[in-house]
C-alpha cells in the first residue's frame, strides 16, 4: 500500500525541521550531536534525545504529532551540494499513523529511483518522491523502525536528478531512547 498522505506529512515535518533546528549545520561532514542556537517554532516543544537524535512533540487541527529527527554522521560524496539531510520517524496517534519512516535528502531525488537503506547488513527499499524517501508499507515502517532501535548504523543510499549518487551514514547510538520519548509522548505501545 503506498503512503497516500505522505505529501501532507513530509511537508510538515519538513517545515517544522526547517524551522526548529536553523542553527544546525553539518560540520566536515558531520552533524552535531546537540542543535546549536536551536530556535524553536511556537507550539513545537522539544522532548529531548540523547546523541545525535532529538525528539519533538507538536499538535495540529487532527491533534498531536511526535517525531524523531537525526542527521547522518558523514555524507558522501563531501562536497555535493544540499541542503542537511535528515532521518525521521513519526507519529500521529490521532489519525491512527504510527512510525513513518521519512529521510529527506536536501536535493530533488531522481524521478522513478529507489533508495537503498542498510541496517547493519539488512536490506531495505524505499520508494523517493521529491527529496525524500519512504517506505511502502505501515508494515515496513514498523521493520524498520524496530531495526534501527536494535541497529548501531543505518546507510542511506539515493540517487539525486543531477549529480552522482549518495551515501549518508547515520548512527543508531541514542535512537532508541529518542524513539521512547516520542512512543511515550503519543502513547504509542511497542
Amino acid at each position: 500500500m503506498t503512503r497516500f498522505w505522505f505529501s501532507r506529512v513530509g511537508a510538515s515535518l519538513l517545515v517544522t525541521w526547517t524551522i526548529a533546528l536553523p542553527g544546525m549545520a553539518a560540520e566536515k561532514g558531520k552533524m552535531p550531536a546537540e542543535p546549536k542556537h536551536a530556535v524553536v517554532k511556537p507550539g513545537v516543544q522539544r522532548l529531548g534525545g540523547p546523541g545525535p537524535w532529538n525528539a519533538y512533540l507538536y499538535k495540529e487541527k487532527s491533534g498531536r504529532v511526535c517525531y524523531l529527527a537525526g542527521g547522518p554522521q558523514k555524507s558522501e560524496p563531501p562536497r555535493f551540494k544540499r541542503k542537511l539531510p535528515a532521518a525521521m520517524v513519526t507519529h500521529r496517534p490521532q489519525e491512527n499513523v504510527a512510525n513513518v519512516v521519512s529521510f529527506v535528502e536536501g536535493y530533488p531525488l531522481k524521478d522513478g529511483s529507489t533508495a537503498s537503506l542498510d541496517i547493519d547488513g539488512t536490506h531495505f527499499e524505499l520508494f523517493t518522491k521529491g527529496d525524500t524517501a519512504w517506505s511502502r508499507t505501515s508494515d515496513l515502517d514498523k521493520t524498520i523502525v524496530e531495526a534501527m532501535a536494535k541497529g548501531r548504523q543505518a546507510i542511506l543510499k539515493a540517487t539525486p536528478q543531477k549529480g552522482p549518487p549518495t551515501s549518508d551514514s547515520y548512527s543508531l547510538s541514542g535512537f532508541a531512547q529518542t524513539l521512547a520519548l516520542i512512543d511515550k509522548a503519543c502513547g504509542i505501545k511497542r
